[in-house]
């Protein structure tokens, strides 16, 4: 098969000096060698999904050709160093198109044609979406659509911010995205449009693969708006092609390189499914029935067959597309020796900035001097999350802060204070407002940690957590230390009433906390602080925790302190005694946030009736149950009486307290009112007075 076309193979001026593509004429044979890349990307993504007898054949093989021209001749990357901070990143969004992916890195040399032909099964590196692996080209894990591009949008955020830090020498890549009808039509599109286009994010080039098909329908019965008009109103600069076509693809590409102030949307209009043929020799073409299945049987060798392949032997790298991936790596050895050479000459001029890149890039904790905090007794947990975040905005540079829309309520403004936000033509502050659009931010700060270099930390309400689980799940899945702020954490939201009162979200986060990741850790590290002091031990611990995302839920109203002389250096032990450390309590009041101080409250006129109490602070169920068997036997014993409140679903307390005769939960079983927060306390009972009834007839049984 091989036809010795390596002369026919483009040869290349390198414009070393900016980062991108080699440009010259096109020579007579050039488009044919692309097209047959193409074609082999298609012929692997059909037989990946024939193997595995599920997939999705027909966006891969639609989207086939600009994958093709953005890797062998655009994406600028080191073979041999995938972790190198000067790549480009590529962002997929529609992770149903994973084939394609898999593909095209397998023509990079990133996978073999025995990870291929493992495509969806146990243990396989190539699962059914993408998962984070930078070792094998793989930025972002994609599934759930939006998401993806939101990342991405991230990422060039990420770039922009430490370019204003270090310069553009060491910030000099792109960051390229890749989306489908469905990522255009999910509301997260909306956030990413909106806040790309208000930022000038020029750095971040999208091409949407526009193919008039989806799942279970053609897009026009569900989408005819202009989607051109609608990113230019945006500010994107929009450029529609044929998405098939190599020229097309070449020229919308150069375009978008030179953009100085926009981000670039390239709408290319594909054909689902190109190149696939029926049983019978039809086209198949653009037909619903390729989108989520395989093409089967028949069809699939007369696809493999027309396309120029062997149904037989379909796993292979044709000879003449193995010599044009080849002459890319050959490019890219120059391309990026004289970037790691401008790097290095960087480096050698910059040696503070340089450690500095070298530190945040690492991923390692940042050294926090925690003794400049200084919280005030008796405050709101999220004033004294104020007061953590703002010596964080001076002590660590590499940080950003989001806030969607509430940064005075969720008092993410004492990062604010120290720092100004992100505009478009000024990175150099460190506060992203994100407007409203909580997932769409949640999303873009995950980016920003995946592009490395950059910890980010996003706030809202914790009752808008609902918008951000998706991110949040993903982010777990991904182990990116994200840091989530959530204020507002109870019904003590008082009028708002009862659409702005959680009640069943810390049972929803504390069920996260339970789940194990990949590499045994829990999923999400959860933090709900009783005070204020108690705040800035979980903000410590958050910042250390380099391996999971971290939620951190605080008050809206003042909380007491616990009793004078507590250890709250134990909090990191996740549950500790605050009060009453009787070696043989006959019951143990157990909370976390603002109802240990309740609990606390009432403890006076039960021990008067000689009852010995202890109570339990417990801000971090999960980071609890990491510690040895004895010491939670020492905190929680098993065969003691235990009582717990929560402003949250009695579900949420019962994996400390327990179910039985010997557990008592009082929570919330039900939706909350409209009241200040102090009658609420009253009416639904979170006061010393009804800890002292409850127990003591919990007691008696």
């Amino acid at each position: 098969m091989r036809d010795k076309l390596a002369g026919e193979v483009r040869l290349l001026n390198l414009d070393i000096s900016h980062n991108q593509k080699p440009i010259n004429s096109i020579k007579m044979n050039d488009i044919k060698i692309m097209n047959r890349a193409a074609d082999n990307i298609r012929i692997l993504a059909a037989s990946m999904v024939e193997k595995a007898k599920s997939g999705h054949p027909g966006g891969a093989m639609g989207g086939a050709d600009f994958i093709n021209v953005l890797f062998s001749e655009y994406l600028v990357y080191d073979p041999e160093d995938p972790k190198w901070t000067g790549r480009d990143r590529f962002f997929l969004d529609p992770g149903h198109m994973s084939p394609m992916l898999y593909a095209g890195l397998t023509l990079r040399g990133f996978f073999s044609m025995d990870d291929l032909k493992q495509f969806r099964q146990w243990d396989s590196i190539t699962p059914g979406h993408p998962e984070l692996d930078i070792m094998h080209g793989i930025e972002n894990s994609s599934g759930p659509l939006g998401q993806g591009h939101a990342m991405a949008a991230g990422a060039a955020i990420a770039e922009k911010f430490l370019e204003a830090r270090l310069g553009k020498t060491m910030m000099q890549h792109k960051i390229y995205a890749y989306i489908s009808d469905g990522g255009v039509q999910e509301e997260i599109s909306q956030g990413v449009g909106r806040i790309a286009g208000n930022l000038g994010l020029n750095n971040l080039i999208m091409f949407y693969d526009s193919n008039d098909i989806q799942l279970s329908t053609e897009t026009k019965v569900v989408m005819n708006e202009n989607t051109k008009a609608k990113y230019e109103a945006w500010n994107w600069h929009v450029i529609e092609i044929n998405g098939n076509d190599v020229a097309e693809i070449r020229k919308a590409l150069d375009a978008a390189l030179k953009e100085e102030s926009r981000p670039t949307l390239i709408i290319g209009k594909t054909i689902m499914a190109k190149g696939a043929l029926m049983a019978d020799g039809a086209s198949y073409e653009g037909n619903l029935k390729t989108h989520g299945a395989p093409l089967g049987g028949d069809a699939y060798i007369k696809t493999v067959t027309s396309l120029g392949g062997n149904h037989e032997d379909a796993f292979v790298i044709f000879d003449e597309v193995e010599d044009l991936y080849c002459a890319r790596r050959e490019e890219l050895k120059k391309i990026v020796a004289a970037r790691k050479a401008e790097e290095a000459e960087w480096r050698k001029n910059n040696a503070e900035k340089s450690a500095l890149m070298d530190e945040w890039f690492s991923g390692k904790a940042p050294k926090i001097d925690w003794s400049k905090v200084t919280q005030k007794p008796n405050d709101a947990t999220r004033s004294a999350s104020a007061a953590c975040l703002g010596v964080l905005a001076e002590q660590v540079p590499n940080m950003i802060c989001a806030s969607a829309d509430l940064s005075n309520s969720d008092k993410t403004d004492g990062f604010l204070k120290k720092t100004h936000n992100l505009t478009r033509g000024d990175f150099s502050g460190a506060f992203f407002q994100a407007g409203v659009s909580e997932l769409t931010m949640a999303d873009m700060c995950i980016g920003m940690m995946l592009h490395g270099g950059v910890i980010a930390a996003c706030g809202t309400f914790f009752v808008f957590s609902d918008y951000m689980k998706p991110a949040v799940r993903l982010a777990a899945l991904m182990q990116v230390p994200v840091k989530f702020i959530w204020t507002h954490d109870a019904f003590r939201v008082g009028e708002d009433g009862p659409t702005h009162e959680p009640v069943e979200q810390e049972a929803q986060i504390r069920l996260m906390e339970k789940m194990k990741n990949h590499a045994g850790q829990d999923s999400v590290r959860v933090f709900r602080p009783a005070d204020a002091e108690e705040t800035t031990v979980c903000w410590k611990l958050a910042m250390e925790n380099t391996d999971t995302p971290t939620a951190l839920i605080f008050s809206r109203q003042a909380i007491a302190n616990l009793p004078e002389g507590n250890d709250y250096e134990q909090a990191a032990k996740g549950a500790y005694i605050v009060a009453g450390s009787d070696e043989n309590p006959d019951v143990i009041l157990v909370a976390s946030g603002s109802e240990v101080s309740t609990l606390e409250s009432g403890t006076e006129a039960l021990r008067k009736d000689g009852i010995k109490v202890r109570v339990v602070s417990a801000p971090s169920e999960g980071l609890f149950r990491s510690q040895s068997e004895a010491y939670q036997e020492s905190v929680l014993p098993f065969a003691v009486k235990k009582f717990g409140m929560t402003a949250g679903l009695p579900v949420t307390l019962e994996g400390l307290v327990g179910i039985g005769p010997n557990s008592k939960i009082f929570g919330m079983p039900s939706f909350g009112f409209s009241a200040p927060y102090k009658v609420l306390d009253e009416k639904l009972g979170y006061t010393g007075e009804n800890v002292y009834n409850q127990v003591k007839d919990f007691l008696k049984k």
